[in-house]
């Protein structure tokens, strides 16, 4: 497929069929957001590929919970905004694939020569480790398009961040900074 055309048919996909991810299908998506420009060249992600059912629902679950406690405003709507962002926020447990990306910390040149903390510098650039993870699960969703996959680039279930990382026994240093759900389309 032309590039136009890949980034042309690329749509949040929400809806799979129950039709597996091969592992190294998987493993070409991680390596192509892997491609990305990144601040300084650092690579600041790291990926977690899942598969099972019973874990994402799992995760869905820890999700589900940290949305239900959140406080409502006093209106009528405030339970049924939440049952909204409850489903934006855990449809990945029906999906096939879930890759988690993780950032890794970063410090810039920078950092080293000024009394600016780390803080103040990454605000000051608007987040260059961010942009490089944005441009990372771009080429992800541009390259399961590529294979004829849907995808859709998530953010709502990072509520329960460290819950997820514990639950995926990663590294508490690196930082859960967005999800891609994936499948096969389904036309329902």
């Amino acid at each position: 497929m032309d590039f136009i055309d890949v980034a042309q048919k690329r749509t949040s996909v929400r809806s799979y069929t129950d039709e597996g991810i091969a592992r190294d299908t998987l493993r070409e998506i991680c390596r192509i957001g892997g491609l990305a420009p990144s601040v300084n060249n650092f690579q600041p992600w790291r990926f977690v590929a899942m598969t099972s059912r019973e874990k994402m629902s799992e995760i869905a679950a820890v999700v589900a919970q940290k949305i239900e406690a959140l406080p409502e405003k006093n209106c009528e709507v405030g339970e049924q905004i939440k049952k909204q962002v409850e489903y934006f926020s855990t449809f990945f447990e029906k999906a096939p694939a879930v890759i988690f990306v993780f950032s890794s910390p970063y410090e810039s040149v920078l950092e080293q020569g000024v009394t600016l903390t780390h803080d103040e510098v990454n605000r000051m650039r608007a987040y260059p480790d961010m942009q490089s993870i944005g441009a990372c699960v771009q080429n992800m969703l541009l390259a399961a398009v590529n294979m004829g996959l849907g995808a859709c680039w998530m953010s709502s279930p990072l509520i329960a961040k460290q819950d997820i990382a514990k639950m995926l026994n990663v590294d508490s240093n690196c930082e859960l900074v967005a999800m891609v759900a994936i499948g096969y389309t389904s036309h329902d």
